[in-house]
């Protein structure tokens, strides 16, 4: 069983779908660690409820992202991480963690790479009167979403859409797919090794 560490840094609605999945039997993975860059963030909660342990930081306090991301990597080591898992994590993350887990840092983007990278996805995709947006499932590297992509899901703008009910559509589409994208990549990775 693949163990993953998830690093995120609001209210955790994608880490509890994994949680669900993982619960159902559908996602053949332990949670062994979350990673939280907002100390007191809602996940931290979520987190505490399940005994899941919790590093939370706050980046400001570190004199670099070399600093903290070596503090996250002893921890990764510590509990036998196979991959991490970033759902609503809002930093780039750094060289530290890109070179010690190669392709095995996997994030969720609310828009169809390359379209709209980087933050307010869903208000970008909106603004720009898209007729079709989704959610990216992708490898991470060095630059801003532009790591190799493992999966995608497309969904309708429809004309009576808001920001809102758009965002709540998007919200939907993670929470279904996320978990079963890992679940399909940790399964062949399995079958490689």
């Amino acid at each position: 069983m693949m163990k993953i560490a998830v690093f995120a840094s609001g209210s955790g609605s994608n880490f509890q779908a994994i949680l669900n999945e993982i619960k159902r039997g559908k996602l053949e993975a332990e949670v062994v660690l979350l990673v939280c860059d907002r100390p007191g963030a809602r996940v931290v909660e979520r987190a505490q409820k399940e005994n899941i342990p919790v590093f939370e930081f706050s980046p400001k306090e570190f004199s670099s992202k070399a600093a903290f991301e070596t503090l996250i990597l002893r921890q990764l080591e510590q509990y036998g991480v196979n991959y991490v898992v970033l759902a609503g994590y809002m930093r780039l993350i750094g060289e530290t963690l890109l070179t010690a887990c190669p392709e095995r840092i996997i994030n969720l983007h609310p828009s169809l790479l390359p379209a709209f990278p980087g933050k307010d996805a869903i208000g970008q995709a909106f603004r720009a009167g898209v007729k079709v947006t989704g959610i990216t499932i992708h490898f991470v590297d060095a630059g801003m979403d532009t790591g190799p992509i493992i999966a995608q899901q497309a969904l309708e703008v429809e004309d009576t859409d808001t920001p809102e009910t758009l965002a709540e559509k998007i919200h939907q589409l993670e929470h279904a797919h996320y978990p079963h994208v890992l679940q399909s990549l940790f399964q062949k990775r399995k079958l490689e090794v």
